[in-house]
């Protein structure tokens, strides 16, 4: 029977605030022509009241042996806090120089589907769109493209509401 590996750690959100973390995946040299260098995936997390804080425990299930990179999304009032860590070993370090993310704030007066985008053969990602709200990602209608010959997604923007989207990107 196969071990699962994983690493876990937690952090405290003052009321008020909804903090998200995703690992930052880079993809394998040999694949880079066909999809995009990065992509993102989600850390399922659970949660406990602690006094006034929200305690999340974040779980990595395969730590990289370099350390997994991270990005992490902290929603309040209005405005989110963009910060980079890594997970080395036991410990979580947060970087002090912020990495490049290209973000957007979506918004529409109507019903519409936002983007393209490509998916990898395990249907990672490189964008993701969130509500600012819920903290919950947009599922994509995923669908198959004939004339590129690729797994595609789309997410629709509901009317009158924003919407926060990201994607890792090299500095140039």
């Amino acid at each position: 029977m196969d071990q699962l590996e994983g690493k876990h750690f937690s952090i405290a959100d003052p009321k008020g605030i909804k903090t998200v973390i995703y690992q930052i995946n880079k993809t394998k040299k040999e694949f880079l022509k066909q999809y995009p260098k990065y992509t993102v995936e989600r850390l399922d997390h659970t949660e406990e009241l602690v006094g006034d804080y929200n305690r999340k425990t974040f779980y990595v299930e395969n730590p990289g042996k370099n350390g997994n990179q991270l990005a992490i999304l902290s929603f309040g009032k209005d405005r989110v806090v963009i910060n980079t860590g890594i997970l080395q070993g036991d410990e979580v370090k947060i970087t002090k120089k912020p990495s490049s993310f290209k973000f957007n704030t979506i918004y529409s007066e109507e019903e519409t589907e936002y983007k393209d985008f490509n998916y990898t053969p395990n249907l990672k990602r490189p964008i993701t769109i969130i509500d600012p709200e819920t903290t919950e990602e947009l599922k994509p209608v995923l669908y198959y493209d004939e004339k590129t010959d690729t797994v595609k997604g789309k997410c629709k923007i509901k009317p009158y509401k924003s919407y926060f989207a990201f994607e890792v990107r090299d500095d140039n």
